[in-house]
C-alpha cells in the first residue's frame, strides 16, 4: 500500500477516488488544486504517488508538475495524470508522468497501476 496525494478540483471525483483508494488500504490526502498540493508537499507531506488532474483553477496540473520538477525534494515523486483532455497521453509524456488515464477511467486498471507502482517504492514512502 502507498501514501497517495490526490490533486483533483472536482469534489465528487476527489471524494470517490479517495474513498476507493482508502478502501484498498492506501493512505490518501486530497488537494483541490496545484497550489494546495504544493503547499502540502512543502509542509512535509511525502506521498509515494501523486494522482494529478490537469485542468484545475488557481494552478493547473501542468503548472504544478513544472513546480514539482524544479524542487529537488519533490521531483522524484511519481505522478499519474488523470484528465478528460483528449490529448492526455501526449501531455502526460511531456510532463514526465509515470502513467496517464483519461476520464472516465477504468478503476481496476488504475488500481492495478497504483499497486505496481507501490511495489517499486522505497519502504520509507509506503504506508
Amino acid at each position: 500500500m502507498a501514501d497517495i496525494l490526490v490533486v483533483e478540483d472536482d469534489l465528487d471525483i476527489s471524494a470517490a477516488l479517495c474513498a476507493l483508494l482508502r478502501a484498498e488500504g492506501h493512505h490518501v490526502v486530497a488537494a483541490f488544486n496545484g497550489t494546495e498540493a504544493l503547499a502540502r508537499l512543502r509542509a512535509g507531506e511525502r506521498p509515494g504517488i501523486i494522482l494529478l488532474d490537469l485542468t484545475m483553477p488557481t494552478m493547473s496540473g501542468s503548472e504544478f508538475r513544472a513546480a514539482q520538477l524544479r524542487d529537488p525534494d519533490l521531483a522524484g515523486i511519481p505522478v499519474v495524470v488523470l484528465s478528460a483532455d483528449h490529448r492526455i497521453r501526449e501531455k502526460a509524456m511531456a510532463l514526465g508522468a509515470a502513467a496517464a488515464f483519461g476520464k472516465p477511467f477504468d478503476v481496476a486498471l488504475l488500481l492495478d497501476t497504483i499497486l505496481r507502482m507501490a511495489d517499486h517504492l522505497p519502504d520509507a514512502v509506503q504506508a
